[in-house]
């Protein structure tokens, strides 16, 4: 039996509402006058999904969103919107609920409206529970140069250990910073042959020179090759790009103090700040990141 729990300080509204959806033979709804008593109802048994009211005494529609996507961020939340609250329906969206119905319109839209959250939210759940149970993922990917394509490759891997709850939100954030970082040094300095101490002296030459080479050959014929190992033992990340390599017994040392401000040696730095253990081949052409996972990461509840 699918839970809903319908919010409003109308008690006309309420039962309009939560009559249309009682005709549904699997539901079962429920009922709050306000975000703070809504609050209590998700503490005594996580419904399934929330219908809420935007303007209420106590904790509004705005506040509750806020406060369930941090506390049941699996729980979807749809809006009712009345006359004069639209800016904060708007405002409600962009932080996190997942979808809205005009009070004027709840006879013919709001079932079908909360249908369609239903199913995507189920299929959201489901994925989660599987990658949490999940063991070991090993995948290689090959990738352009293009920057935006490696941020969105690392968001993609960020999303993955979170859902696998491999590690605290604090150290996801330092492997995918790491791995960025490498990911842009294998294009740039790599693949492009960008060198960085050009970014010492000159920014925008760096950059243009790079976005330049994009369209160049050789330089735009060179991959990066990216192997991932995710699994409850460690994270492990191999970047390969295609250029001419370099000598890493040359590199200089990032911890020193007289190199903490150069550009050139930030993202060294960072890699093996934030990671366990960073290895470079003889060529220089690629880097094995680590990270072992210590214990697991504790999962948000489900709903």
């Amino acid at each position: 039996m699918t839970q809903i729990l319908v919010v409003d300080d109308s008690a006309t509204d309420r039962r309009l509402a939560g009559g249309l959806l009682e005709r549904h033979p699997n539901w079962f709804v429920q009922y709050a006058c306000d975000g703070r008593e809504a609050l209590a109802c998700i503490a005594a048994g996580c419904p399934d999904l929330i219908l809420t009211d935007m303007q209420m005494p106590e904790l509004n529609g705005l506040e509750l969103v806020e406060a369930v996507q941090r506390e049941y961020p699996l729980i979807p939340l749809v809006l009712m919107t009345a006359q004069g609250s639209e800016r904060i329906a708007v405002d409600a969206l962009e932080r996190g609920a997942a979808s809205y119905v005009p009070k004027r319109e709840l006879g013919p839209d709001l079932v079908p409206v909360v249908e369609r959250v239903l199913i995507l939210s189920e299929e959201r759940q489901t994925k989660r529970t599987l990658m949490e149970r999940m063991r070991t993922l090993h995948a290689t990917y090959v990738l352009s140069n293009d920057s935006i394509l490696l941020t969105s490759a690392v968001a993609y891997l960020q999303g993955l250990i979170r859902d696998m709850g491999l590690l605290t939100e604090a150290e996801r954030l330092r492997v995918g910073v790491a791995l960025e970082e490498a990911l842009l040094n294998a294009a740039y300095h790599g693949n492009l042959e960008v060198n960085s101490e050009l970014r010492e002296h000159d920014h925008a030459l760096f950059y243009n020179l790079a976005r330049e080479r994009t369209t160049m050959l050789p330089y735009s014929l060179r991959n990066i090759t990216l192997e991932v190992e995710l699994s409850s033992e460690r994270i492990r990340y191999i970047v390969r790009d295609e250029g001419p390599g370099f000598d890493p017994s040359c590199l200089p040392d990032p911890t020193d103090p007289a190199n903490i401000d150069r550009p050139c040696g930030r993202g060294l730095l960072l890699m093996r700040t934030f990671m366990d253990s960073v290895e470079y081949n003889d060529r220089g052409n690629t880097v094995t990141l680590t990270k072992y996972v210590r214990s697991p990461a504790p999962v948000a509840a489900a709903g």
